[in-house]
């Protein structure tokens, strides 16, 4: 729950809480005269609205409206996510992004949801359950037949979508009903899919794996960068930049990150072809927001977010926990970033179509690659060394409690050197990284 929403929570009447945190639409005629201001990251974000209103067909002024509509949107998800518990259903913004709606189980919270700002709609089953059933298809995954593409949760229908080639619904039904999931949970749709890795062609901020095959920068990390699973297994050396897949996994996930040898830095931008976005950090984005994508073969490229928690069936085997979206993409952009915002959402899978007669194209979210791999994103205002040095320091004098290889939280405090330190960002402590060489995690008090 952000600050926003726990300050509101706690001072607001639910009325004007709801005020607060109305997505209605902005009036263009009541806006004033739009000028671009001299920071390079609002610059940035002017660029992201004008590929909004090319790719949504909306004009600037909606684009620029919608982004805050989101913006407010996501605060909310999360502050009822966390209050609503095992009651919670769901959320999802409408086609427009002006209404936030929110599933619920128990018909007795529709007054926080309210307050929220957000629908209330009373649903059968919560997120959570919907989630267990889909996970029973997720662990007979190796038994699917090639028939069925993929399968997901759809909270705007408070179902498990299961997509089938046409004429092949049986083979469906009986794969769903073989998992062990209730017939009645689950709706079958026809789908011409044909989800593959998206490989082998230059992708956006494109890096070199091996003997030359090449896919693309994800986001800057502490210490290298997160990329597609696909792309590499660990082990696997890369070039341009330089460095060494640490962990890979593919399939069942596609997510993977490089640590990049000494002399590359790491930055808080993506490219936008031309110029670059800033990355301010990673709040996740409800299912209807916009998004943008970024990869060399199409360019900077925006949709809409369509459902969470997809599984993907590629030859090499499925994919779970996918972001199912229809924002473009072609080969050579696998492994790129999507972005809502300045806010990271994840790296380019795969997926089917093309950005000349339109798609379905899935991202592996990013928040699950930081956690898997203990990973710090490299945002916006403050970027930890990426790598330490060849030397070790040598141990200081005086009271010392700072340890490498612990895990720091933000406001943690230690001693080195005689010296006490606040940590600012949550991290894992390396050799090299000690309080007073890094400023951007460690502040002296």
């Amino acid at each position: 729950m952000s600050r926003k929403i726990a300050a509101l929570a706690a001072s607001l009447s639910a009325a004007g809480l709801a005020a607060a945190l109305t997505l209605s639409p902005i009036n263009p005629s009541n806006a004033a005269p739009y000028v671009a201001p001299a920071d390079p990251a609002v610059a940035a974000q002017d660029a992201m609205v004008s590929a909004l209103a090319r790719d949504l067909r909306i004009s600037p002024t909606e684009a620029r409206a919608r982004l805050a509509r989101e913006s407010k949107a996501a605060d909310a998800e999360s502050f009822l996510r966390g209050s609503l518990g095992a009651s919670f259903g769901g959320a999802w913004l409408d086609r427009n992004a002006t209404t936030l709606t929110v599933g619920i189980t128990d018909p007795a919270r529709a007054g926080l949801v309210r307050a929220a700002g957000a629908v209330p709609r009373t649903v059968a089953r919560s997120l959570t359950q919907l989630d267990v059933l889909k996970n029973r298809l997720d662990s007979k995954a190796s038994r699917a037949p090639k028939t069925v593409p993929g399968w997901y949760v759809d909270v705007t229908t408070n179902q498990l979508v299961v997509l089938t080639r046409a004429g092949k619904a049986n083979q469906a039904k009986a794969f769903v009903q073989a998992s062990g999931v209730d017939s009645t949970a689950a709706r079958f749709v026809t789908s011409t899919e044909t989800p593959r890795p998206l490989i082998d062609v230059i992708g956006g901020n494109a890096y070199y794996i091996g003997s030359g095959s090449r896919c693309s920068v994800g986001f800057a990390v502490t210490g290298g960068f997160v990329t597609a699973g696909h792309c590499g297994r660990t082990g696997a050396t890369t070039t341009q930049p330089s460095g060494t897949f640490a962990g890979s996994s593919f399939p069942g996930n596609d997510y993977a990150w490089v640590r990049v040898a000494a002399g590359n830095t790491s930055r808080a931008l993506v490219n936008r072809y031309p110029g670059t976005v800033p990355v301010a950090g990673s709040t996740e984005a409800a299912v209807g927001s916009s998004v943008c994508r970024s990869g060399s073969t199409t360019g900077w490229r925006c949709g809409t977010i369509q459902q969470k928690n997809a599984s993907v069936t590629y030859p090499e085997g499925t994919i779970t926990g996918l972001t199912r979206t229809n924002a473009c993409a072609e080969p050579g952009d696998s492994g790129g970033s999507w972005l809502t915002g300045d806010q990271a959402q994840g790296v380019t899978s795969g997926g089917s179509g093309n950005c000349s007669s339109g798609g379905v194209i899935y991202f592996q979210p990013v928040n699950e690659i930081l956690s898997v791999y203990g990973l710090t994103l490299t945002v916006s205002g403050g970027t930890p060394p990426t790598t330490p040095p060849t030397t070790p320091p040598t141990t200081p004098p005086g009271g010392t409690s700072w340890q490498a290889g612990t895990a720091y939280a933000a406001g943690a405090t230690v001693t080195y050197g005689g010296q006490r330190y606040q940590c600012l960002q949550g991290h894992t402590a390396q050799t090299g990284w000690e309080p007073p060489n890094v400023p951007a995690l460690w502040q002296a008090r």
